[in-house]
């Protein structure tokens, strides 16, 4: 049975609800292990987003994604974090057909993970699935704006909040997520104006992805922050860090030792009889 840590040393949902309007939230995306334990000190809230789908699995989309690979990650997830609160994506097709089918794949996700909120994309339309899944007791994260779930449907991925009728739209979805009972709500891919304006008229923490740093916290797909994407990379986007090239230097200098066989050298091998050698 894998073992979690315990639930009191750990930022709650209810934390980070109550963080509206205070210190910016600090929210990253974490998919594996050893990320979730370097990350883990320094962030608020991980979330294990579907974009794990192009990510770390290749695909054109975060359509790629399954209940069973989110689930996967999301218990790598867990055991490499002790204090952020870990939110778990819910993959397209896992909730929209009807509330109880939400309900039951957010039961599966946190049973099977631990994890302590799950998110899904949409406002007014799926408000009842936010409802439903916060009657029995799970917490949810609302994801309004641009919806990468939804990219196929609006021919692209599109920046929201540029005509009057969007911006109604919005706020209509923001009032729908809030009244459903999430506990926050990210704004994705959103002009910076409506994106503040959305902060100020609800109640509940908005988290920013490309929309404006008025809203209570920011999130950045971890690759993409530390310059690991290889594809391209999105405008709002600040890379703290170049991994493609540290890591490129790295195999390439790995392979020129090797075939010049510099390495393993003496430092690298085993020698000693006494059975002391250490791995």
């Amino acid at each position: 049975m894998t073992r979690y840590p315990s639930a009191d040393s750990r930022i709650s949902a209810e934390n980070i609800r109550r963080r509206k309007g205070g210190v910016p939230i600090v929210c990253l995306t974490a998919y594996t292990y050893p990320v979730a334990r370097l990350l883990d000190p320094h962030v608020d809230l991980l979330l294990v987003g579907d974009s794990v789908a192009m990510v770390l699995h290749g695909h054109a989309t975060t359509l790629g994604a399954s209940l069973e690979m989110m689930i996967a990650h999301g218990q790598a997830v867990m055991r490499g974090s002790v204090k952020a609160c870990v939110v778990v994506d819910m993959p397209a097709g896992s909730y929209e057909a009807s509330p109880e089918l939400a309900v039951a794949s957010a039961r599966r996700i946190v049973k099977e993970t631990g994890c302590q909120a799950v998110k899904l994309e949409g406002g007014v339309d799926m408000a009842s699935r936010i409802a439903a899944i916060v009657a029995e007791g799970m917490p949810v994260m609302g994801h309004i704006g641009l919806q990468p779930q939804s990219v196929e449907k609006d021919g692209g991925y599109k920046i929201k909040g540029r005509t009057q009728d969007n911006i109604a739209a919005l706020l209509s979805d923001a009032e729908a997520v809030e009244e459903a009972g999430a506990f926050s709500v990210v704004i994705e891919g959103t002009m910076e104006a409506v994106a503040a304006k959305l902060t100020r008229h609800i109640s509940i923490p908005t988290i920013g992805i490309g929309a404006s740093a008025d809203c209570d916290g920011q999130i950045l797909v971890i690759d993409d922050m530390v310059g690991m994407t290889v594809d391209r990379v999105p405008k709002f986007v600040k890379e703290y860090a170049n991994l493609r090239s540290a890591i490129a230097d790295a195999a390439a200098r790995y392979a020129a030792e090797v075939r010049g066989r510099a390495f393993p050298g003496p430092d690298h091998v085993f020698k000693t009889a006494s059975g002391k050698d250490k791995t």
